[in-house]
């Protein structure tokens, strides 16, 4: 056997060389949070981010084009997850105060949520067939029956997840580093959406009814291992009493008063609410606006969530180096309220040009707008902490921004429906009477939604908030959403 010389250097002795201001995340690493332990913990977010592209992008455009399912019923599928989104908060707030047997806090309430994505993701594809009226036995109402069932398994564990493992990351992470751990969890959400996408757009290249079986129920099996990687030996256990946490005796409508009543924070709350509608109403429908009115295939609209994502990615970037530099966040979140208004300008004006490449741009748009809204308004949000009741704030930032979101979509799918009926009846005039009507209207009612963001914007920019800690890091954000 030949033997070894020696004279190659190892790769790890390469690495260390390259300074940690050019690694991505690198200084949200310590002794006692190595950057194999954090990239191993942040795998839940990957799960989160494959669920959320089934949900809003794949499925969607399958069940409104493939399967022939109405948008109406597919926007109120999608929106089902909001029934629970309100109790974000207090999800949050029980996984502050758990106290359980085995001595832990935050892994129950993960591993529940893994339990029901698993669920949700295991019936699901049987449920859209159902759904489609492929079945020769039952009652008719079978099908939209275990599709709601799925929809809200998956939502409910994707929020349960999220919710309590953003906590555990945020526990675990010490005081100086924190905004940058909690950052590398959003990144990697997004990063989980644009390598999922791609592989499902794929994988259902070649679309049938056996594909998609398979396609759905793998994902199941993926976000179970998944997320049992990213809880091994990560919350410390204390038995025989709870874990460190917030003080006893304080009821969540206390705790939810303490963080209600600082400083502009319903303003804020409202701000946010808004500008997520205004930013999500699209989700339900652009995949199919491509496919119907653009004539893309499914592959080609499915890539459209990665492109959306990598725009979020790069406003990350931008925003983390001005937010460093001083900038205002609420400055920052308007600008991205901007850049969405030439965005749905963009997707608008690419039916009538018959340009996919405009419809794309505009689609890199929306995300790029998008992420710098969320950066700015993540910023901001870091005051949002009360009494140390990380789970009740990330749970607040979760519950507005959920509900607001399935709200969002089940309106955009029904003024879609709504408005393309009245025009191929001929309602609204024989100029608009196309399929591209309805699909207007709903990015015009965006568009007019992010210049009432902006309205409600003001005046926190008019009152300059407490200066939140700034990483030194070029790559890392103060907060994240939960």
């Amino acid at each position: 056997m030949r033997r070894v010389t020696g004279e190659r250097r190892p790769m790890w002795q390469t690495w260390a060389k390259v300074p940690a201001r050019l690694l991505p995340f690198a200084d949200a690493a310590t002794a006692d949070l190595p950057l194999a332990r954090l990239l191993r913990l942040s795998l839940f977010q990957v799960s989160v981010g494959m669920a959320t592209v089934l949900l809003i992008g794949t499925l969607n455009r399958v069940m409104i084009v493939e399967l022939g399912v109405g948008a109406w019923l597919v926007a109120a599928l999608v929106a089902l997850p909001i029934l629970v989104a309100p109790f974000r908060a207090m999800v949050g707030f029980r996984s502050d105060t758990h106290r359980s047997v085995l001595g832990w806090r935050r892994v129950p309430y993960i591993w529940l949520g893994t339990w029901l994505q698993f669920g949700g993701l295991a019936i699901m594809p049987f449920a859209l067939i159902l759904l489609s009226g492929d079945i020769t036995w039952g009652p008719w109402w079978i099908g939209h029956a275990s599709a709601a069932l799925a929809f809200v398994l998956v939502g409910a564990g994707m929020q349960t997840t999220q919710t309590a493992g953003l906590a555990l990351a945020t526990d675990l992470a010490p005081e100086a580093t924190r905004p940058r751990v909690v950052a590398l969890m959003y990144v990697m959400l997004l990063l989980g959406m644009v390598v999922s996408s791609a592989v499902f757009g794929l994988l259902l290249a070649d679309f049938s009814q056996v594909r998609l079986i398979k396609v759905v129920q793998g994902a199941a099996t993926v976000t179970m291992v998944l997320n049992l990687i990213a809880l091994w030996k990560q919350e410390p256990r204390v038995l025989g009493r709870a874990a460190p946490g917030p003080s006893e005796g304080v009821d969540f409508r206390d705790a939810w008063a303490r963080l209600a009543s600082r400083g502009r924070t319903r303003r804020f709350l409202a701000a946010v609410g808004m500008g997520t509608v205004a930013f999500g109403m699209q989700d339900i429908v652009l995949e199919p606006y491509g496919g119907e009115i653009l004539k893309l295939g499914v592959g080609a609209t499915t890539a459209l969530t990665a492109m959306m994502a990598a725009g979020a990615l790069v406003a990350f970037g931008l925003a983390a180096r001005w937010l460093g530099r001083g900038a205002d966040p609420q400055r920052v979140a308007a600008l991205g309220v901007l850049v969405g208004i030439v965005a749905f300008s963009a997707v608008i004006f690419a039916e009538p040009a018959q340009s996919a490449t405009l419809f794309r741009t505009g689609v890199v748009l929306i995300g790029f707008g998008g992420g710098l809204f969320s950066v700015g308004t993540l910023t901001a949000a870091m005051a949002l902490d009360a009494d140390g009741y990380k789970g009740l704030a990330l749970g607040a930032w979760g519950g507005v921004q959920a509900t607001c979101a399935g709200l969002a979509i089940a309106a955009g799918g029904a003024l879609r429906d709504g408005v393309s009926s009245l025009a191929s009846r001929g309602t609204l005039g024989e100029v608009l009477a196309t399929p591209a009507t309805g699909y207007a209207v709903v990015y015009h009612v965006e568009m007019l939604l992010l210049f009432t963001t902006l309205i409600a914007i003001g005046p926190l920019v008019r009152h300059p908030r407490r200066a939140s800690a700034q990483s030194p890091s070029k790559f890392g954000l103060p907060a994240m959403p939960g």
